[in-house]
């Protein structure tokens, strides 16, 4: 059972990277593309990401009865208007199963002012990244591929991370 155990630990760790000593932040050293990635906005239309080629984006699955989510989203709000990332575009997605008007009471509970809201879609883009618990946060590069992804919590106004986001914009 150790080897087992000890075995996947080291071929996950040989599919990333952590290059940095950002907290939860984990750098695939082979990029990943996906097809297609569509999930839904607040009045259930279809949101194709090939539509923001050319952009940063960074997808971050959540859910209202999330506790490490609700600490995060004020930061998260802020990311998206930060004028140092201004090719920057956030996706907060709901993978709740929460309708709108319980998802607009948590905006509006934690003062989200610059996000809009985002519904996972019925294709369940939590299982095409394979997405383990929430929050996690998957970025894309300009040219639509998987770079890194933030797997729990983390403060998106932290310095060391924007400087290192900077990097991709």
């Amino acid at each position: 059972m150790r080897f087992i155990i000890t075995f996947i630990f080291l071929f996950t760790y040989s599919l990333v990277s952590e290059a940095t000593d950002i907290k939860n932040l984990v750098i695939n050293k082979d990029l990943k593309k996906y097809d297609t990635l569509t999930f839904l906005d607040a009045k259930n239309n279809q949101i194709n990401l090939n539509e923001y080629k050319g952009n940063l984006i960074l997808l971050n699955f959540w859910a209202t009865w999330c506790a490490p989510c609700k600490k995060e989203m004020p930061s998260l709000d802020l990311l998206q208007i930060n004028k140092d990332l201004n090719n920057l575009k956030v996706f907060p997605i709901n993978i709740g199963r929460d309708n709108y008007e319980k998802t607009k009471i948590f905006f509006q509970n934690l003062n989200i002012k610059n996000l809009e809201i985002y519904f996972d879609s019925p294709d369940t883009l939590a299982k095409k990244f394979g997405l383990r618990g929430i929050p996690t946060s998957i970025l894309i590069n300009k040219d639509g591929y998987e770079f890194a992804r933030i797997i729990g919590s983390i403060d998106f106004q932290d310095k060391k991370f924007l400087k290192w986001l900077s990097n991709y914009n």
